[in-house]
């Protein structure tokens, strides 16, 4: 599908990708870009259309719907992230609170969704994603456990709306530049060229975006001699 003429709705849109989706989606000529935020009073983007959604809300979600019928694309960008492994003594609360957002939500507003999907010609579904959909080093062991089920999740959605002709596609990166990823002394990528790549991709009819070269890594090594979800030899 095309960008310029779209309506679309972007979750988690007052900062980080979420904002530069909206940037992005603007200047692609978007016709209507819905900025979904807890607060409305959070979104600063100009040209867009401040939504109250916290997606971990089914009135919420469900208030969305009604008012967003028009909508031909829906980007599932909000998520949450907290450091630490699972044997942390608070590990099941962090890990029920990381998947309420990152997986849950998801689900809430793809069922929510895909209806007015269906009746404004199939459009499409971009669910962010990472490359800890495949890995989990243990650090934030939670975040990377909800981004592996929500990959599971697309690949499901992407099956089950197919016969109503909606793109379903895989958004995967590693570290990007945003709050998210403050505090990590690793190399990352600018919001806005992943954003790009991810945009470029629905246009091209993708179902999967792999938007840098460590998401290009880890998933060659899948299928390696010792699989990238493996610890690696120094």
């Amino acid at each position: 599908m095309k960008i310029e003429n779209a309506t679309v709705l972007v979750t988690g849109a007052n900062r980080g990708l979420g904002l530069a989706f909206t940037r992005e989606l603007l200047a692609r000529g978007a016709r209507k870009v819905y900025a979904g935020a807890r607060d409305p009073a959070t979104i600063t983007q100009s040209g867009v259309v401040p939504l109250r959604l916290d997606v971990t809300n089914p009135d919420d979600v469900a208030a969305a719907a009604e008012l967003a019928s028009d909508v031909t694309l829906v980007i599932n960008n909000a998520g949450i992230a907290q450091t630490g492994g699972f044997l942390a003594p608070d590990s099941e609360d962090v890990t029920r609170r990381i998947f309420e957002t990152n997986f849950f939500s998801m689900l809430r507003m793809s069922k929510a969704f895909a209806p007015i999907l269906k009746a404004n010609g199939g459009g499409a579904l971009l669910n962010v994603l990472s490359v800890v959909s495949w890995i989990n080093s243990g650090a934030m062991a939670a975040y990377a456990a909800s981004k592996s089920a929500a990959w599971s999740l697309t690949n499901a959605l992407r099956i089950e709306l197919a016969a109503q002709k909606t793109q379903v596609l895989a958004l995967h990166m590693g570290f990007v530049d945003t709050d998210l990823a403050r505090g990590f002394d690793s190399p990352k990528s600018s919001a806005e060229e992943i954003v790009k790549r991810a945009l470029d991709g629905v246009e091209s009819g993708l179902d999967e975006v792999l938007a840098d070269e460590r998401s290009l890594q880890v998933k060659q090594g899948l299928t390696a001699a010792r699989p990238s979800y493996l610890p690696q030899n120094s």
